[in-house]
């Protein structure tokens, strides 16, 4: 499994069947996501799992090639074609003959190089810079961006025949924050891979480092989960993480990109680790030789729940959209966790 797809949550299940289904497929996908989700392993995922999976996978990240230069990047040039172009080149197109074509960041596309994609899209032929002999393109095109294509659409920044055709299926990642009960998982698999590979001494997470792991927002989502682990490998390495360890913009509920910690949002993060008023009691964890982590979580999604239901006045759509869930699976949730509120929707 992907490394960023470790984990039992909600979201995930509901990814992972998803991408399980697309991988049969030959259609084009659009990938969206924050940064760090990632939106590449999905799409190697996908790649691997499909007809496809024993030919090329071939990355192109269009927000990092020069305006000038991803066309011939793409499409590759024939000799002359160009000052420097002193003999042919293949693009990625042709690199990518009979698998994939992964199209990172096509928010930042070109305008001149969006119709040229299309037409490959629609036709499925292109020509090199510099050529007139059409080529046929043998590839399947999945694209992600961490962008709203939509709005870029509206602002005649982005083409609307493009978008659709991108996406075809959606496949949308979701961040960090909305699989909490996954972090866990992830840390121990990061520890534990790195202790593998000789990086650095096993670590541990104190249960109140964990709870307050539990409750930041992760701007950086498991880009930045994964930074953090290896951070504490190479400074702690061998001892036990504490809730005083963490960094600051952790312990204080803020995070880079959001709003000030006595923003409602951030409000919103730190009061989730109660339960009815009450805080969550973390000595309870420390009795005994072990941790019981499925009821620790338990309690977590217990309070994130009733603070989101007390968000939108208990409106239980608004509240399902709010956690990324749908508005079954929270009555659900609310029925096994029991004591279910009154109906306000």
């Amino acid at each position: 499994m992907s490394v960023a797809f470790i984990g039992g949550s909600d979201p995930i299940r509901r990814l992972l069947t998803l991408v399980e289904r697309v991988a049969r497929t030959d259609s084009t996908l659009l990938i969206t996501g924050e940064s760090g989700t990632g939106k590449e392993r999905i799409a190697r995922m996908i790649h691997e799992k499909s007809p496809r999976g024993r030919y090329p996978f071939v990355p192109v990240n269009c927000g990092a090639i020069p305006d000038g230069l991803i066309e011939s990047e793409l499409f590759g040039h024939e000799k002359g074609a160009f000052t420097g172009a002193v003999s042919q080149r293949s693009g990625r197109f042709e690199l990518a003959e009979g698998g994939t074509l992964f199209l990172d960041e096509i928010g930042e596309l070109p305008l001149s190089l969006q119709v040229k994609l299309l037409r490959v899209l629609q036709e499925k032929v292109y020509e090199r810079v510099g050529g007139s002999q059409p080529r046929k393109a043998n590839v399947r095109i999945l694209a992600a961006t961490h962008r709203n294509l939509e709005q870029m659409v509206r602002e005649d920044l982005f083409r609307e025949d493009l978008f659709y055709r991108l996406s075809v299926i959606p496949v949308d990642i979701p961040p960090l924050r909305l699989r909490v009960t996954d972090i866990s998982l992830l840390l121990d698999f990061f520890v534990n891979r790195w202790v593998e590979e000789g990086r650095g001494d096993p670590i541990r997470f104190s249960p109140e480092a964990l709870h307050r792991l539990c409750l930041y927002e992760w701007p950086g989502n498991i880009r930045e989960l994964e930074n953090l682990v290896e951070r504490f490998l190479v400074l702690k390495g061998g001892e036990t993480i504490e809730l005083s360890d963490l960094p600051e913009k952790i312990l204080g509920g803020a995070s880079t990109g959001s709003t000030s910690s006595d923003g409602p949002g951030n409000r919103d993060a730190r009061d989730a680790g109660t339960s009815a008023g009450r805080p969550l009691d973390l000595a309870d964890l420390l009795e005994g030789e072990s941790i019981d982590m499925p009821a620790y979580f338990l309690r977590l999604e217990r309070a994130m729940i009733e603070k989101a239901l007390a968000r939108f006045s208990g409106n239980k759509t608004r509240a399902a959209a709010f956690l990324g869930i749908n508005r079954t699976t929270l009555i659900e949730k609310l029925k096994r966790l029991e004591g279910l509120p009154p109906d306000h929707t």
